[in-house]
């Protein structure tokens, strides 16, 4: 698997908050982005053209933009078409992360957006869900594959954990480098993935969704709350 020339091996941080999310808008993913970069983040992944000048203005890591939009009678959300490439080159991303799924002829068009990308100067991230659509993704000339949408097409393994399995076949086979993404809540997760041989990990919902990680020790708490009663 050959090296990224401007992404080093490490942790990436989603910074993202979508519009019905209490952190949406104003600094607040600015300032999740700057302090995760202080704790070690090597690259930050986020959402809205917005987001990705205001991280970009603030941090010296490279940024993975991405759009998200839905379209009706599709299901396909993540940076869509053309003009969310040219939004988030517009907002001075260093990658432009696409969906590169095997549906609703996604490849051909996936392959037109990154050569777009590509004659902007820009780098691309391909968020995959299967091993299959990470080779696709690979003849079409990406810059990293993801592993980003694995459980979220109707086709792809359906788990609660990461898919490791996918990431340890697409290291293994292919030539670019592999990002684990999707449910890492846990260090283990992370170490995991990279044994599997990721180039590196993105962690989101576990760092900066707040009401993602106190819905989870809520959970906890009242769980533990009942068996004491119980208990009582």
């Amino acid at each position: 698997m050959r090296s990224n020339p401007i992404l080093k091996r490490g942790l990436i941080v989603s910074c993202q908050a979508l519009s019905h999310e209490p952190l949406h808008g104003g600094d607040a993913m600015q300032k999740m982005a700057i302090a995760t970069v202080a704790a070690g983040a090597i690259a930050i992944r986020t959402n809205g053209a917005d987001d990705i000048r205001n991280i970009k203005r603030a941090v010296d890591v490279p940024v993975i933009g991405l759009i998200k939009r839905d379209i009706e009678g599709s299901s396909v959300f993540i940076t869509p078409t053309l003009d969310e490439v040219k939004a988030i080159i517009a907002a001075g991303a260093d990658f432009v992360a696409m969906d590169v799924t095997d549906r609703e002829n996604r490849i051909e068009e996936a392959s037109r957006l990154t050569e777009y990308a590509h004659e902007q100067g820009v780098l691309v991230m391909a968020d995959v869900s299967t091993f299959e659509e990470g080779v696709l993704a690979e003849k079409i000339g990406v810059d990293l594959i993801g592993t980003t949408l694995s459980g979220y097409t109707p086709y792809s393994s359906q788990q609660d954990e990461p898919d490791f399995e996918l990431v340890k076949r697409l290291s293994q086979e292919l030539n670019t480098p592999i990002i684990a993404e999707g449910r890492i809540w846990q260090f283990s997760d992370a170490r995991k993935a990279l044994e599997n041989g990721a180039y590196a990990v993105v962690v989101g919902s576990a760092i900066t969704r707040p009401q993602l990680i106190a819905a989870r020790f809520v959970e906890e708490v009242n769980k533990a709350g009942i068996r004491m009663s119980s208990d009582g």
